[in-house]
């Protein structure tokens, strides 16, 4: 089996790595090729892979290169996990929004959009390559926004499946406050990519009991604590939203807040320049606990549970992924991209049933698809009339006056990666 990580120059890489070595019973990988365009990162990256697959006695093969045709050549599964534009583009998208008094964030509103402009192109570009190469292979998309992006594969004809670690990481959280084993913990998790909730935890699988009310009842302070949200918010809601439902329900109170901190993206640079340095010391053999701090938790596990299920090699039957709605949530198109329980298995992604949506979330779902159809248009097509517009939809921003000020920003910051600007 084989197996490509495009943008494995990440500092996230190395705890993909450790995944793979860990599982690979799961995942039984005999090469693997980290392809990155940064050279320099790629060989201390890929140094570090090399010692981890040896010291856990993984017999893979650790290729690393820049030149993307040769790196998805034959690949079973390609995983994309890349950043257009890096840290700096990031830092960017964090602040310019802030000067019009919107939320700065690199996955969700105006910052969200400008990422999502410089790299749907870009994927795009490199899922054709995969498909030239081997039309067979899955791509597993990471890369945020993981919905649009994920739409914009699918809509293009490709096998993808987009995966993102909130909900492994609600699993693993409820299942340490539980004291059970994480996979007996099933989760009705449902919305869109960044903007989900946890309408019910139960046990032993989709028609288990559902404790999620028993486990606010006990825990309340800690999930809310983990949330960065006042309890009161978790209790009047009984269900429990992702950490990025912060940005909607408290937007006022999270725009000063990072107006008076550093950027995330700031401590993120400085994180990456110490983890490259001990990336180099031959001593170093596994990922070090800084890296925790970077993000991505349980990334690792997900990917190889993902990877495994749709290359037939087992694999969990249920997984929480990004897939095409289909008639899943009744009020969405079909061809938008939702983030449901899922079963998985070779021949993709089949969403489970889900139960009548309250309005009050399956409003936003459905406000916030209108957003990422329009996202979508921009980054396949251009023009600063279709970026305003997705501004202008979007529930972070929503006043002409806004979606003004953030388009001419947004353009203006993001000139060099946007061929029609």
């Amino acid at each position: 089996m084989k197996l490509a990580v495009v943008g494995g120059g990440s500092t996230y890489t190395p705890e993909l790595i450790d995944g793979f070595a860990r599982l690979r019973d799961t995942l039984p990988i005999e090469e693997l090729v980290l392809v990155d365009p940064a050279a320099d990162r790629l060989e201390l990256v890929g140094g570090l892979a090399r010692r981890i697959f040896a010291k856990q006695g993984h017999p893979g093969r650790i290729v690393t290169t820049s030149d993307v045709d040769a790196g998805v050549a034959d690949a079973d599964a390609v995983l994309l996990q890349l950043r257009v534009g890096g840290q700096a583009a990031r830092q960017r998208d964090e602040t310019w929004p802030l000067e019009c008094g919107c939320v700065g964030q690199e996955t969700t509103g105006a910052g969200g959009l400008a990422k999502a402009l410089r790299t749907v192109p870009v994927v795009l570009d490199i899922a054709e390559r995969v498909r030239r190469t081997n039309p067979d292979a899955w791509i597993i998309d990471f890369t945020n926004p993981v919905g649009i992006v994920t739409r914009a594969l699918l809509q293009a004809g490709h096998k993808a499946v987009g995966l993102c670690n909130v909900a492994i990481g609600f699993q693993r959280k409820f299942a340490k406050l539980l004291d059970v084993a994480p996979g007996e913990v099933h989760l009705d998790h449902v919305g869109l990519n960044h903007l989900t909730w946890e309408t019910g935890v139960r046990l032993g699988g989709p028609g288990g009991e559902d404790i999620l009310p028993k486990l606010l009842a006990e825990h309340g302070d800690a999930v809310a604590e983990d949330l960065h949200m006042p309890r009161a918010i978790v209790d009047r809601l009984g269900v429990v939203p992702s950490y990025y439902l912060r940005y909607y329900y408290q937007h006022d109170a999270v725009v000063e807040e990072l107006k008076t901190k550093p950027s995330r993206a700031a401590e993120v640079a400085a994180m990456e320049r110490q983890l490259l340095e001990m990336y180099g010391d031959p001593a170093l053999d596994e990922k070090p606990e800084l890296l925790a701090k970077r993000g991505g938790a349980f990334y690792s596990e997900a990917a190889v549970d993902l990877a495994a299920s749709l290359l037939g090699n087992g694999g969990s039957p249920y997984q929480v992924v990004n897939t095409v709605n289909n008639g899943t949530l009744p009020f969405l198109p079909d061809d938008a991209v939702i983030e449901v329980q899922a079963a998985v298995d070779g021949t993709g992604a089949r969403p489970l049933p889900v139960e009548r949506l309250d309005p009050l979330y399956s409003g936003l779902i459905a406000h916030v698809t209108g957003y990422e159809e329009l996202a979508l248009q921009a980054a396949l097509h251009g023009g600063r009339d279709r970026v305003f517009k997705a501004l202008l939809a979007h529930p972070l921003v929503g006043q002409y006056a806004y979606a003004e000020q953030l388009t001419d920003r947004l353009v203006a910051h993001n000139r060099e990666h946007l061929a029609w600007a």
